[in-house]
């Protein structure tokens, strides 16, 4: 053939985020050095990336700093130490941080947005917790910032709440309503389903839909594919996946299928070799038996994170006797 794979284009409208930091500190507490956080935005700068999500404004109460690092609290202070010199209108990297409903004392921690380096804020919630998201997503907007609505586990819970949810956020601020797969455990099918759902219920708000997709069943990479093929303008993922128990998109991949010449690959390896690669000695994430077994059972990793940290990692006929039993 003269001409390679000429149906293969791109949308210049479509935006990556990098959840590296954010994500993997749920494994390693957030305890990155500085020089790990600012390689990793380095590397967004010189691969082209959108926006960079730094860490959690959460509060240090359930999250002492005594035990958890900066990047759980996202202090003005430590992000100004590390992103000294950040200019969205210079570089185009967005700057974020997420704050968890119920764990966030965001009217005291979130400062106006003039005052920080932070350009967005991602409000993160279970749909039980929606009407205090819907606080949250208004009070970060009158701040100044540009604010998204992830609402978390949607494969363990019914249509009925999901349709509750998206009626509430349609009529609030936010630019984006994100797909969060928490478990990884939804299929191709489902994500159709949903991204339509969510398009059906946001049509006329102008909001994009987003796809975070966790990797259990290692389908992190092909449902965020199928959502891009879908619509979906706003996606998130971590460099070699580095996220929560099985992890999430890998960024690798995710820049190679993009296709859009502005988006540079070579830093990103550089980064994962360099950065990266160093933290597997350290710290465990990434596909196993034991995440699989969660994923598929729409079970939270939480207990797959526990076995791994035990003395017998490997058994996993006792790990998957121990959850059938209990479940």
């Amino acid at each position: 053939m003269s001409e390679a794979a000429p149906w293969i284009t791109y949308r210049p409208e479509l935006k990556v985020l990098d959840c590296t930091i954010r994500d993997g500190g749920l494994i390693n507490k957030h305890q990155f050095s500085d020089e790990t956080v600012r390689a990793v935005y380095d590397t967004c700068l010189e691969a082209g990336i959108d926006a960079m999500e730094v860490g959690y404004k959460n509060s240090p109460k359930p999250f002492p700093k005594s035990e958890f690092g900066p990047w759980r609290h996202c202090d003005e202070e430590d992000i100004n130490r590390v992103f000294a010199g950040h200019d969205l209108d210079k570089t185009g990297l967005k700057l974020c941080a997420m704050a968890d409903a119920g764990k966030s004392d965001y009217r005291e921690q979130i400062v106006p947005r003039n005052e920080s380096l932070l350009d967005m804020i991602r409000v993160a919630f279970y749909a039980h917790q929606v009407s205090e998201a819907v606080q949250m997503i208004e009070h970060c907007a009158e701040l100044g910032y540009d604010t998204t609505a992830n609402l978390m586990a949607v494969s363990n819970i019914d249509d009925a709440e999901i349709d509750t949810v998206l009626s509430a956020i349609k009529d609030t601020p936010a630019q984006v309503m994100v797909i969060v797969d928490s478990f990884g455990h939804l299929y191709r099918e489902q994500i159709d389903r949903l991204y339509k759902k969510y398009a059906t219920a946001l049509e006329g708000s102008d909001k994009e839909i987003g796809i975070h997709a966790h990797n259990n069943q290692q389908l992190a990479f092909a449902n965020t594919v199928e959502a891009i093929i879908l619509g979906s303008n706003r996606v998130d993922a971590t460099m070699f996946g580095l996220g929560r128990g099985a992890g999430n998109c890998p960024m690798e991949l995710l820049l190679g299928f993009l296709r859009n010449p502005k988006f540079k690959l070579r830093p990103v390896i550089k980064l994962i070799q360099e950065q990266i690669l160093p933290l597997k000695k350290e710290i465990d994430w990434g596909p196993s038996i034991p995440y699989n077994i969660t994923g598929q059972m729409n079970l939270h990793p939480r207990d797959a994170m526990e076995f791994r940290e035990g003395d017998t990692p490997d058994d996993y006929v006792a790990f998957y006797d121990d959850i059938v039993l209990d479940n």
